[in-house]
């Protein structure tokens, strides 16, 4: 009887926390399905169409581009053996800790008609004005398109590579004594093996790429993410704002989708172990300096470049960013981090637990009613937390009127609202994480700790969360990075005279002048290379 009352207990808490984290999303999709918005129709009528054409363009010319860069550089670090090859393997995932918006802030400056390269291209060929010649301007679409594939680049190359070595090279050497070439054997077996975990890392690259908001809004282009936030704040229309974030929906189902159908048909195949095939093939010569040269000339543009410019900026700038603001700034952002990693952590723990102590159909519901949140971008989410969040905020006024207390805003104009939207938009990662590390852990302990006479929690607190150490600490390391880098839900939902460093660099960035935010943005860069450093670090161990 005992036993049924703490499952019954475990249960209504997980169940408590996938309804409570799942109620922005029930209340976005009931919102965009009320009746016309005059807004909305409006923007449908004259600039949407626009907008969902640019967004389709954006996502598609950055799966395409990062497929240019992540395919060859995970074959080469995977079967290949060329100078370099063991800094490259870790180095190439570098440019996953820079922000898109900070590159892109970074490269304007470097690049535009006032920057060093078209001033010095000036002052060599005599050149008086813009009529004198022509180069690219990259605040353009082609431009967004590019900055953002050099910092989602990573992620591809990251599973296509983990794809490749876990296949069998026997593969592969049976297709060279059948006289294939290399890049034969790349196109007709390596290629059509990893099918599954290609299409999974693009619609990730999808998603993030939907969600950026920086990006395409300082680069003036138009797509569906900015249209959700000029409709909030130009327009102050959440029907109209939540309608189009319902468009958005449908293309984050669509990627989702075929992430969900490319698990089903990705073979796994072990590797076995054979002779010394470390690597497949030895570059030698001109052909190993060339691999050579397309991994530093990729982790050049996306990684050394733009940090060797915010360390310019740093130095030169260093009396005017080393200030008051960014230490307030930067203590605020960390806060804020930790008690969301914190929060996320231990929910993920109570939710994990319970689908391990009640395995069944039901159980895993909580969990994947959680997660929903982390596939909002970061402009939906801030207009999905505000749609219940001011509903109570109303409803309270209103029971309270006549009582002589107007709490006001309480939910929807504090830090709650951001609090608990960064915990809507990344328990996923926390779930995940927790997730594979009870995998770890045998059912016998449970068994053996239950039959010595503790029950489910001491279980959990005595016995489970020393073993889950690591992957706790590693689930609220990646939580408190993200949390550190967003920045849309930021600009929606902070508090008045609340600001974040993303926040801080942003708005600096938006007057141009990064060189005065140049140490924030530092700042983030340097906090997001821990979670590169830990994952790496997990990867060696694992092989």
């Amino acid at each position: 009887m005992q036993l049924k009352q703490s499952l019954s207990s475990w249960q209504c808490m997980a169940w408590l926390i996938g309804i409570a984290l799942s109620i922005p999303l029930a209340f976005l999709i009931f919102e965009a399905l009320q009746g016309e918005s005059e807004v909305f129709s409006h923007l449908w009528q004259s600039v949407l169409w626009d907008y969902t054409r640019n967004t389709i363009v954006l996502i598609a010319g950055v799966v395409t581009l990062s497929s240019l860069i992540a395919l060859p550089l995970g074959w080469l670090t995977a079967y290949c053996h060329f100078p370099g090859k063991r800094i490259f393997e870790w180095a190439l995932m570098l440019p996953l800790a820079l922000p898109a918006y900070i590159i892109a802030y970074v490269y304007t400056d470097l690049l535009d008609y006032a920057g060093p390269v078209q001033i010095w291209l000036r002052q060599q060929f005599g050149w008086q004005g813009p009529d004198d010649y022509w180069f690219f301007d990259l605040r353009t679409l082609p431009g967004a398109i590019v900055m953002i594939a050099l910092v989602l680049y990573p992620y591809l190359y990251l599973i296509f590579k983990t794809a490749l070595r876990e296949q069998s090279f026997k593969l592969v050497q049976a297709s060279q004594l059948m006289g294939m070439s290399p890049a034969q054997s790349f196109f007709k077996v390596s290629l059509p093996l990893s099918r599954g975990a290609i299409v999974a890392a693009l619609a990730l690259i999808s998603m993030e790429t939907m969600a950026d908001f920086a990006t395409v809004h300082y680069f003036a282009v138009s797509t569906l993410t900015t249209a959700v936030y000029d409709t909030w704040l130009g327009y102050y229309s959440l029907t109209a704002a939540a309608k189009i974030s319902g468009i958005m929906l449908l293309f984050l189902f669509v990627a989702l989708l075929l992430e969900r159908m490319s698990r089903k048909t990705q073979v796994v195949h072990e590797r076995q172990s054979g002779v010394n095939d470390t690597y497949l093939y030895d570059l030698t010569g001109y052909q190993g300096w060339l691999a050579w040269g397309f991994c530093m000339l990729i982790l050049g543009v996306a990684f050394f470049v733009p940090v060797g410019i915010l360390l310019n900026y740093a130095w030169h700038y260093f009396d005017q960013a080393w200030n008051e603001e960014f230490f307030n700034y930067a203590l605020q952002s960390l806060k804020i981090s930790l008690y969301v990693s914190a929060i996320a952590m231990m929910i993920s723990l109570l939710v994990v637990y319970y689908q391990r102590i009640e395995p069944g159909k039901l159980s895993p519901l909580p969990g994947r009613f959680a997660s929903t949140g982390y596939a909002l971008p970061g402009t939906v989410l801030a207009i999905a937390v505000l749609l219940p969040l001011t509903l109570m905020d109303t409803k309270l006024n209103e029971w309270l009127d006549g009582s002589g207390f107007e709490p006001g805003l309480l939910l929807s104009g504090t830090l709650f609202a951001m609090v608990f939207a960064y915990v809507v938009r990344f328990y996923a990662i926390a779930h995940g994480a927790v997730e594979s590390s009870f995998v770890r852990i045998s059912p016998s302990i449970d068994m053996a700790s239950l039959s010595l006479g503790k029950g489910r929690f001491q279980t959990l607190t005595r016995v489970h969360m020393p073993l889950l150490k690591r992957g706790l600490l590693t689930a609220g390391l990646l939580v408190f990075i993200e949390c550190m880098k967003e920045l849309p839900a930021a600009l929606l939902l902070r508090p008045f005279n609340f600001e974040t460093l993303a926040t801080h660099v942003y708005q600096y960035v938006s007057d141009e002048q990064l060189e005065l935010a140049s140490i924030s943005a530092l700042f983030i860069v340097l906090v997001g290379l821990i979670p590169l450093y830990w994952v790496n670090r997990s990867m060696e161990q694992h092989n």
